[in-house]
């Protein structure tokens, strides 16, 4: 017979501990790196910091790339000021969609008819971000500029009463000419932006001598539009290439995103995605070194193994 007993109060029952398990408990392997979302960056060197991006070669990225820094600096929670150094084909007001908000120029502030806040442009999203056009459009700029000009402003932005940004970025025009020296003539560092291609680093080791002899030492390179097929297939230059080659320290590695086309034309940066696009975060890391003055190690993509068909089990 089979006898059952029932529980009349609940609070009588009582829970028997579980016995430990005879194996071992499993050790998780410590974490050696955290993703760097959980800090903020240490900014280095003495600020505010000049840093001009440029490639000599043109259509590689400079004003996305400045564009996408800046705007990362900002969210990292650093006062950035971006000057348009390109006179001619000024685009950097088309890509932060602030084309619409730029009413005054350097020019209008040497003229004397603005002051230098009122020329600068600051962004609605972001405050502590600030753009600076040179000029505009179709307009002629004062036979006297020059690189003393343009000293001349980033001096005015280290004295200005609501105290001088952690960074002035200037987005240097294409070439080795005038305008070239003029936009390096201020800046203590520089990024330069590169593509895998042979004509891209030619240009690039050109304006690297350029650089160095105008006594800009510290130099980093951001190599742009990196599609890892291609390099697995030999098609494109691999990044550990590149920095064999230029022999700079590396500061970012972008890849081909067509996110760049739809924020170019939408003067949405890519930093500002949700979610984020692959560019846009290797943007964000490239900004994160930039801070701390951190250089990354370029790896070697290896190629892909052949595809085994059927045949190959007779040798074919």
């Amino acid at each position: 017979m089979i006898s059952i007993h029932t529980i009349t109060n609940p609070s009588t029952l009582q829970f028997r501990p579980k016995r430990p398990s005879r194996k071992p408990p499993k050790t998780l392997a410590p974490i050696h790196a955290l993703l760097q979302y959980n800090r903020k960056p240490q900014l280095a060197g003495d600020t505010p910091r000049v840093v001009v991006i440029t490639s000599g070669k043109g259509g590689v990225g400079k004003t996305t790339t400045t564009a996408n820094i800046g705007l990362s600096l900002a969210r990292l929670g650093f006062s950035a000021v971006a000057i348009d150094a390109d006179v001619g084909l000024r685009n950097l007001d088309l890509l932060l969609g602030l084309e619409n908000r730029v009413n005054y120029t350097v020019v209008e502030v040497l003229n004397g008819d603005c002051r230098l806040d009122q020329a600068l442009v600051r962004d609605k999203r972001w405050s502590n971000f600030e753009l600076l056009c040179i000029s505009k459009p179709r307009s002629k700029l004062p036979l006297g500029f020059g690189g003393k000009a343009l000293i001349w402003l980033v001096d005015a932005l280290k004295n200005r009463e609501e105290g001088p940004p952690d960074f002035i970025l200037i987005d240097c025009p294409a070439g080795i000419d005038a305008g070239f020296i003029t936009a390096i003539t201020p800046a203590n560092e520089a990024v330069l932006v590169t593509t895998p291609d042979i004509t891209s680093l030619r240009d690039a080791d050109r304006v690297t001598g350029l650089l160095e002899c105008d006594g800009i030492r510290d130099i980093k390179m951001i190599v742009n539009r990196v599609r890892t097929d291609m390099i697995k297939g030999e098609d494109m230059m691999s990044v550990l290439d590149v920095q064999e080659m230029l022999g700079l320290p590396l500061l970012g590695v972008i890849p081909e995103d067509t996110e760049v086309i739809r924020s170019t034309n939408r003067g949405y940066p890519l930093v500002l995605n949700k979610p984020p696009a692959l560019a846009g975060l290797a943007f964000e890391q490239a900004a994160w070194r930039l801070v701390e003055q951190d250089s990354m190690k370029a790896v070697m993509v290896e190629e892909e193994p052949k595809k085994r068909g059927f045949f190959s089990f007779f040798g074919g």
